[in-house]
């Protein structure tokens, strides 16, 4: 460009001055000076092409990196929801096989039937609860969360609750038909908290949650 702009110069200063020295008509000195201009813009063209075509392809680049980083973020969104639903999926089994194998178990306990394979189709069924809950703490919105501790709350005290009575020593007032009842109302929080999770995966559901006051 400086190199251009010097002949450019040097051209102009040559047109004045044979204008001055020769007294020539002014029509010289405007066909000269066209003809630098001409001589100018056949220099500076390839130039700007060049320009032009540097901002081009610049934009191109940033608008490929821009939808890769958009392609990535979907994807990674996509992965986040299927590790989620996997982990809801797991957790809602074992939550209601726990509440399940709660009630069977209280069953054994008021026939007097309470046998080896009974306590340990429970123990399992806890087990297998306090897994997924401790998976789901790693994967589970803050909304879904709270209502899984809840649930894992109410049913703890459910399992204590029951093997206190096997054991002869309920809580006051306690007895079969009182925990079956609380057992009952575990159920319907369950399935409260199956429809919060069902939400927090995208699936609209109509029905409205009951509102959850816990048995005396």
């Amino acid at each position: 460009m400086t190199t251009i702009s010097a002949q450019v110069f040097a051209s102009v200063n040559s047109a004045a001055g044979i204008q001055l020295s020769g007294g020539a008509v002014g029509s010289t000195a405007i066909a000269l000076v066209a003809t630098v201009g001409g001589v100018t813009g056949t220099l500076l063209a390839p130039i700007l092409a060049q320009h032009s075509s540097a901002k081009t392809q610049k934009a191109e680049f940033e608008r490929q990196q821009h939808a890769t980083q958009a392609q990535w973020e979907r994807e990674q969104q996509h992965a986040e929801l299927a590790a989620r639903r996997a982990c809801y999926i797991t957790t809602n089994a074992a939550y209601r096989r726990y509440r399940i194998e709660l009630m069977n178990y209280l069953w054994h306990v008021r026939r007097g039937e309470v046998s080896q394979a009974a306590g340990e189709a429970l123990e399992a069924a806890r087990s297998a609860h306090h897994a997924a809950f401790a998976e789901a703490q790693m994967f589970a919105s803050a909304v879904v969360l709270g209502q899984l501790d809840d649930v894992a709350k109410a049913l703890s005290e459910g399992y204590r609750r029951t093997k206190c009575l096997e054991e002869g020593n309920p809580d006051p007032d306690d007895s079969f038909e009182v925990i079956a009842e609380y057992l009952e109302w575990i159920w319907n929080c369950w399935r409260e908290m199956r429809t919060v999770m069902r939400t927090d995966l995208g699936v609209n559901d109509p029905t409205a949650s009951q509102p959850r006051t816990a048995p005396l």
